[in-house]
Order: C-alpha cells, then sequence, then structure tokens
C-alpha cells in the first residue's frame, strides 16, 4: 500500500488525547546537544505555536500537518553511520512515544530504529523502548491526566494575569483569554502549551516545578480535579524526580576484591538489588584511576542522557581522605565525588553515591563485662574496611534564575561511616552497610519509600549491631552510617520490581 493512503489512514485511528500526548511527547524540550543537523528554526516556537492554533481553533488540523511531516521526514531519512544527527534522537523519541501511547505507525521501518540504536551503541538491555521516554513528560502527562478541562482553564487564567510573564508572547495572544478546554484533547493541547510555554521561559525544568505548581495551587479543588485526585496529590506528584517506567536509572558498581575478603559477596548483592530496583548495571571490579577515567568518559556518551538516575556503589579500602585503588594507588575521595556529578548527562537528574570503606581506624567501643560474648557479628567479622517557606519574605520571580546549577545539586552521597572511623565487614559476605542496604532496599519496594527513608532506617538497623574486632584485643564496637543530600526533590523507590521486557524492544 502506497505509504501517504497509510499515513492517511493512520492519522484518523488516533484520538485526540493521543494525538496531544504524541506531539507533546515528540516535541521533547530536553534534547541532547550539540547535535548535528539542528539548524532549524526555533522548535520551541514552534511547538508553541502548533498547541496555540489547535487550541485556538479547536481541531487538530496543524499537529496532523506536524505529524505527517515527522513520518515523511523519517520515512525519507537515511541513517548514517558513526554520527549522531538530530534527526536520530527525533526518530527514537517518536517511536518510543508511539510504543507508550500505543500508535505505532505500520509502515514505521523498526530497521532504522535499530541502526540509531547502534549508533547509540546502546546494549540490548538499552533497546527497550521505555529508556527512550522522558520521565518528567511522563510525571506532566499524569498531572494533566489528573486535572479536568476546569481546573486547566484556571490555570490558564492564573498564567494570563501575571503581566511580566506574558508580555510580548504572540502565542498567548493566540489563545485569547477565554478558553473553552472541553472539546476532547483540547485541555491536553492547553496544559501542554503551558508546560512548554514556561519550559521556554526558563521558569521550570525536570527538577525546578514551583511555577507550574504554584499555578495549579490556585485552582479551585472541587471543580478542577478528577475524582479521587486533589491539588495536593497532583502538586505532590511534582516533588518527586521523575523516574518512571523502566529503567530506574544507571548503576555503576566499583568493587575492589583483592584484599577484601567478601567483596564478591558485595557485587553480587548489589548487582541483585540493583536488577530489583528496575537499574541497568555495569560492574567493575578492581579498579584503578585509569579505569575511573575511562568510565567517566563513558557516561559522556549520548545514550547516557535517557537515563533518568545514577548510582554508583564503591567498595574498597580507604582512611579519611582517601580509597584505596585495586594496584595499590589512592584517590581522593572528594575528588571521586566531585568529578562525577559534573557530567552533563546526568544534570537535573539525581545521582547518588554509596561509598563503602573505613574513614580512619577510631571505633565507637563498648566497655564492660555486659558486651563481651555480647556481639551478634562473632567470629564472622573483621576489620576490613522540605525545605520550610518563610511567609514574611516576598520571594518574586524576578530574582529567581533556575539557569545555573552547582555541579553538586541532585547529588547524595551516603557513607558506610563516619569520619576517622572504621567500616565493618565480614569474612563470608563483606561489607555489613552493604548487606542491610540491600535487604532494606528489597524490602521497601512497592512501599512507596524514599531513598532517604530507607537510609534513615539503614542508620538506626546498623548502629543495633555489635561488631567486634578480630585483633587480639577483641573490641567490640558500633558503627554509625550517615549522608550528605544535596537533593531539590525526593527520590522514591519503584512501587515495582521493573522486568526487561524484550517483547518491547525494536528489533536488533
Amino acid at each position: 500500500m502506497d505509504e501517504v493512503i497509510q499515513v492517511t489512514q493512520w492519522l484518523p485511528s488516533i484520538t485526540p488525547r493521543k494525538k496531544a500526548k504524541l506531539f507533546f511527547f515528540t516535541t521533547h524540550a530536553d534534547a541532547p546537544s550539540p547535535m548535528v543537523g539542528s539548524n532549524d528554526v526555533d522548535t520551541h516556537e514552534e511547538t508553541q505555536l502548533l498547541l496555540a492554533t489547535t487550541v485556538a481553533l479547536h481541531n487538530f488540523k496543524n499537529i496532523d500537518e506536524f505529524l505527517k511531516k515527522k513520518v515523511n521526514t523519517f520515512s525519507c531519512y537515511n541513517v548514517i553511520e558513526n554520527e549522531i544527527t538530530k534527526t536520530d534522537y527525533e526518530y527514537l523519541r517518536f517511536y518510543s512515544a508511539c510504543k507508550y501511547l500505543d500508535v505505532v505507525p505500520p509502515f514505521l521501518d523498526l530497521e532504522k530504529i535499530s541502526a540509531i540504536q547502534n549508533k547509540f551503541e546502546m546494549t540490548d538491555e538499552e533497546r527497550d523502548y521505555r529508556l527512550l521516554l522522558d520521565s518528567a513528560d511522563l510525571v506532566l502527562e499524569k498531572v494533566c491526566d489528573s486535572l479536568k478541562p476546569a481546573g486547566v482553564s484556571q490555570m490558564w487564567t492564573a498564567l494570563r494575569k501575571d503581566r511580566n510573564l506574558i508580555r510580548g508572547v504572540k502565542t498567548i495572544d493566540i489563545i485569547g483569554f477565554f478558553v473553552d478546554p472541553n472539546p476532547t484533547g483540547i485541555k491536553e493541547c492547553l496544559f501542554f502549551f503551558i508546560v512548554r510555554f514556561l519550559q521556554k521561559a526558563d521558569k521550570i525544568n525536570r527538577v525546578n516545578t514551583n511555577r507550574l505548581e504554584r499555578l495549579i495551587a490556585q485552582c479551585d479543588e472541587s471543580s478542577s480535579c478528577v475524582e479521587g485526585k486533589t491539588i495536593d496529590f497532583i502538586i505532590d506528584s511534582l516533588r518527586f524526580y521523575p523516574t518512571e517506567l523502566y529503567p530506574f536509572g544507571f548503576c555503576l558498581v566499583m568493587c575492589v576484591i583483592e584484599g577484601r575478603d567478601g567483596a564478591m559477596q558485595e557485587i553480587e548483592k548489589t548487582m541483585e538489588i540493583s536488577r530489583h530496583l528496575g537499574m541497568i548495571t555495569h560492574t567493575e571490579k578492581n579498579p584503578t584511576k585509569e579505569t575511573i577515567e575511562l568510565v567517566k568518559k563513558e557516561l559522556m556518551k549520548p545514550k547516557y542522557q535517557f537515563y533518568s538516575s545514577f548510582t554508583c556503589w564503591f567498595m574498597s579500602h580507604g582512611d579519611s581522605n582517601s580509597m584505596v585503588l585495586a594496584d595499590g594507588e589512592t584517590i581522593e575521595r572528594e575528588w571521586f565525588l566531585t568529578s562525577f556529578p559534573d557530567i552533563s548527562t546526568f544534570q537535573l537528574k539525581p545521582k547518588v553515591f554509596f561509598m563503602v570503606s573505613c574513614r580512619g581506624a577510631n571505633k565507637f567501643s563498648l566497655k564492660g563485662d555486659e558486651f563481651e560474648g555480647q556481639s551478634a557479628t562473632c567470629d564472622y567479622y573483621d576489620i576490613g574496611s522540605a525545605l520550610i517557606r518563610n511567609r514574611m519574605l516576598d520571594i518574586t520571580d524576578g530574582v529567581r534564575d533556575i539557569s545555573y546549577v552547582q555541579p553538586m545539586m541532585d547529588t547524595l552521597v551516603a557513607y558506610s561511616t563516619i569520619l576517622d572511623h572504621l567500616s565493618g565487614r565480614a569474612n563470608t559476605h563483606g561489607s555489613i552497610y552493604v548487606d542491610r542496604a540491600c535487604v532494606l532496599m528489597s524490602e521497601n519496594i512497592s512501599r512507596g519509600r524514599s531513598l532517604t527513608e530507607i537510609l534513615e532506617h539503614l542508620s538506626q538497623d546498623l548502629h543495633e549491631i555489635l561488631q567486634e574486632t578480630m585483633d587480639e584485643d577483641r573490641i567490640v564496637y558500633k558503627q554509625a552510617c550517615h549522608y550528605d543530600s544535596f537533593f531539590r526533590k525526593t527520590l522514591k523507590l519503584p512501587y515495582t520490581r521493573h522486568p526487561k521486557e524484550d517483547v518491547h524492544s525494536a528489533p536488533q
């Protein structure tokens, strides 16, 4: 069948609501850069114009033409080896959005998708279409679904009242002040216009959503929320890091095995909990400084921009300032922690570091006859290693900025012990901290707990365990863990154990 005819038949089969969502996902606001072949007109302006005219005219003619143009572009596109282009990125986004919405065109060339994935050097696990969806856009879709047309209309009215924000914006005037969002799909188009407008104006991004939350807060709950939802529920959903669907993120496990009994058990445990959480995981055994530099270079590749979070487990011997590598060389802990968060592919995304090593030789010793022989670890352990807003201040938009971000923001560093103290581990099972952390994370999947809640529980759990040195003094001691957080949102564990879905992947 002629492709033009197929396109003509495909578009009417898509509901207006799905067309609005397909357009929204396809015009993702944060495409990787720099990209080859990106000399087009401002895509943000085009996106807003198409959404504005759809809302004003109450028809999807312009969005239909946009989707036809995309399909034709992909049909004529020749995949160039090695060089990643803007079209490559758009093709993957379009395919994943169609797959997610269950509107994949029967004429879409899946072999081209596979060829593009090859250019991104994607592994079999990374070819799952869910990786290609932007988690932040999925959260915004759910917010839109939680609002009635009247709720989005009230958001629009509140936005129109901010004259400093909308002054001189032609697309605002195209829509007009009063909008009827009730025709099918118009509510979605108006909401997505508001979102893309705020993103273009540098008022919101995947982390900073305060300006959008303030618009939602001005809605009347009784008329603006769908059944079962509240304004507080909708706003709360924006206060978590967006890590929707599979994978939960990318996990890097770096473990020094030499001279560390039980190290292989540490690797197995961290790998297992990472799989349960739905992470795609890479392991580096016996890392050296050269290994670390190679890993950092690898993480700069474009494919990692598709991930929604980054987790690193680093397990080795150490002292107060440094960690011992496999070749006996040491690296400064501070250097390690400050070099990874600055990687551009994970900016504005949660980055979690589990630093498992001694930070000195001190120990919180327990003295007295009542503690002799009371160690739960007995012979098995040895020494191996909501910001409250100040309502008195009127913080105007003029003194706010979301464009410049300190590299350590959105980073959490979890230490297995406090400064200058030991980090206990078992002869056969490795780090006690790693063991308890993996157990607690596994137990809390499906309970909607945040990572920091689990780390607080871990601190309590670990500090209850009596450990004993294996030297002649046989000192019974306790270990205290802690974390430093630069998070700006809450990171929740996924509600389900995410399997890899081969059936949703593009053909190899």
